[in-house]
């Protein structure tokens, strides 16, 4: 046996005699966190969640719909129905599109580098073709990410 070269076994403390009153109040703490901390979804994986968020009145009435969608990156690329356009492109697509649609909306996607600049020469664009600018903003990629 590995212990008999060292002589450890002749260390060893003897195993205690009597069961500690420890053990209870350790056991009784546990039992008691997880009364007052523990969460039925994680102990019972099984059941079913029964809830529903509340329905705030009058939400979908401020709601903005969208009739066209463009991404606008920082790079001031612009993406729409059509693919890739600059400004001028755009401000042409937007003027062709005005009569097509009955309260025109522009959801315009924009990237977290877009300058406000950028973003206001879209919004003037948009507000001479008749269009609604509605701003929809991405969270800024994480490092390392490089993006869609």
């Amino acid at each position: 046996m590995i212990t008999r070269p060292l002589d450890l076994a002749a260390r060893l403390r003897p195993p205690p005699r009597n069961f500690d009153a420890w053990h209870f109040v350790n056991a009784g703490l546990l039992a008691l966190f997880f009364f007052l901390f523990g969460s039925r979804f994680i102990l019972a994986p099984g059941l079913e969640v029964g809830f529903r968020l509340p329905a705030v009145a009058g939400a979908r009435a401020g709601a903005a719909t969208a009739t066209h969608y463009i991404t606008v990156r920082d790079s001031g690329q612009i993406f729409g129905a059509n693919g890739l356009m600059d400004l001028g492109q755009l401000e042409a697509w937007l003027q062709a599109e005005a009569g097509k649609t009955r309260d025109p909306s522009l959801l315009v996607k924009a990237s977290a580098g877009v300058t406000t600049a950028q973003l206001a020469k879209i919004f003037t664009a948009a507000q001479q073709a008749h269009f609604r600018p509605i701003l929809a903003a991405e969270e800024p990629a994480a490092a390392g990410d490089p993006g869609p």
